[in-house]
């Protein structure tokens, strides 16, 4: 925090998640009171905000890797403000429809694709790499703390001016992130030139190598990716069940949203302590494991203010275990990864592990539609529980730390595809760096 750059970066993650978080509540909410749409459309329509994980999730990494990481982070900023302030004044001229809502959650899609992985490879050139857990852990507060306070917001504004027009508040959270970012001075390291006769396709299949190539990266990916497409169908059917089943006017969803979400906040602010007392690789796999049941509670919820703490608390302690986990991943990710390829490595690992969340988007609208929210949710919490069989199948259920890899080692990853032995890594007399609290 005493690093001036890393304060700004902070500051505009904190308004740019904040205004998301509003419209997370709001944007659902234009298609079910506004438009009066069914459950699948509103599946379908979270469907649209995650799909350009899967349509532009690859190249977006080999592309971002060939730019400057801030100038494209401002860019991708303005481009979600002009694309949200499209729906109030749509509205004021009568004329919004799904259409458009599509639209505009696909356009927000393929900047914020861009934007994270420009994010997540920007980092490492702002903080050494021992502040990395720290630095992740900060952002995850910011984020948790948009989580706890966005949709307490968004609900009151929603009841206030309406749906369509509390998303403003998103579009000026878009613009004071840019505007933050103008201020960060830190010297950005000029991108390595493309090789002779090297294609955009060659360089997104270095970037899928290194991420196979790597036993762990895999796991990662295999864990995190189920993870999300069982939370995809908790976001495409949560507004629809704590509206008409829950019976909770826009207010108390935002409540109840903003409840859930303390159990994020917490986790961003014990992930650092946690990692150092039980180690970066153990903390991932008890995070999940500890947690995930409480998914349960989600299809017990019912009419009234019981079925609303139910549901809120089931979201709460989940939320807890995932941001724990992200810490531990994130960091390690970004610690173990050459420069060069850190805009793929995080690319590819998107794709796989954010391109499931379009498909689960559209399962949970579908089977809400079909058989109800409950059953949907039932489902949702069957996936939760699943999560952590990928770890526990794994060789980091006998690790207490992840590897550090030397660069040496990094740079030999990169080339081959292969990471260090894992027997060498699991004895090896330098762990991974101390995460901080």
């Amino acid at each position: 925090m005493r690093l001036r750059d890393f304060r700004l970066l902070l500051a505009g993650a904190a308004t740019g998640q904040l205004g998301a978080q509003v419209t997370l509540v709001a944007l659902p909410l234009v298609a079910v009171l506004e438009l009066e749409a069914p459950a699948f459309q509103v599946g379908l329509l979270t469907a649209a905000e995650t799909a350009a994980f899967l349509l532009v999730g690859l190249p977006a990494g080999a592309l971002t890797d060939r730019m400057r990481k801030r100038p494209l982070m401002i860019r991708a900023d303005l481009v979600r403000a002009v694309a949200v302030a499209s729906i109030p004044v749509a509205a004021l001229a009568d004329v919004l429809t799904m259409a458009q809502l599509y639209v505009v959650a696909l356009v927000t899609g393929v900047a914020t694709v861009f934007f994270d992985v420009a994010h997540q490879s920007y980092l490492p050139q702002i903080l050494p790499r021992e502040q990395l857990v720290a630095g992740n852990g900060a952002l995850e507060t910011v984020r948790s703390t948009a989580h706890v306070t966005g949709p307490g917001i968004g609900g009151g504004l929603v009841q206030l001016v309406g749906a369509q027009f509390a998303v403003i508040v998103d579009a000026i959270g878009y613009v004071l992130s840019a505007l933050f970012l103008l201020r960060v001075k830190q010297p950005e390291q000029a991108p390595e030139p493309a090789a002779a006769g090297g294609s955009l396709r060659k360089e997104i299949g270095e970037g899928v190598r290194f991420v196979f190539g790597h036993p762990l990266l895999r796991v990662i990916a295999l864990t995190t990716g189920l993870a999300n497409f069982s939370t995809a169908v908790l976001m495409a059917t949560q507004t629809v069940h704590l509206v008409r089943v829950v019976g909770l006017e826009a207010g108390g969803l935002g409540l109840v949203l903003s409840a859930s979400a303390v159990g994020g906040l917490l986790g961003a602010l014990c992930a650092g302590r946690l990692a150092a007392g039980l180690g970066q690789a153990r903390v991932m796999l008890l995070s999940v494991v500890v947690t995930g049941p409480f998914a349960l509670l989600w299809p017990l919820s019912g009419h009234g203010v019981a079925g609303a703490a139910l549901f809120a608390a089931g979201s709460a302690v989940v939320s807890f275990g995932a941001v724990v986990y992200n810490v531990a991943q994130v960091s390690f990710r970004q610690g173990m990864c050459p420069p060069r390829l850190l805009g793929r490595m995080n690319a590819t690992l998107r794709f796989l592990m954010w391109g499931t969340l379009p498909l689960g988007a559209l399962l949970g609208g579908a089977l809400a539609q079909s058989y109800g929210s409950r059953t949907a949710l039932a489902w949702c919490a069957v996936g939760i529980l699943a999560v952590p069989l990928p770890l526990l199948l794994s060789p980091l259920r006998r690790m207490r730390d992840l590897p550090a890899p030397h660069d040496d080692d990094a740079d030999a990853e990169a080339t081959h595809g292969t990471p260090r032995d894992e027997a060498a890594a699991e004895s090896d007399d330098r762990p991974a760096p101390a995460p901080t609290a």
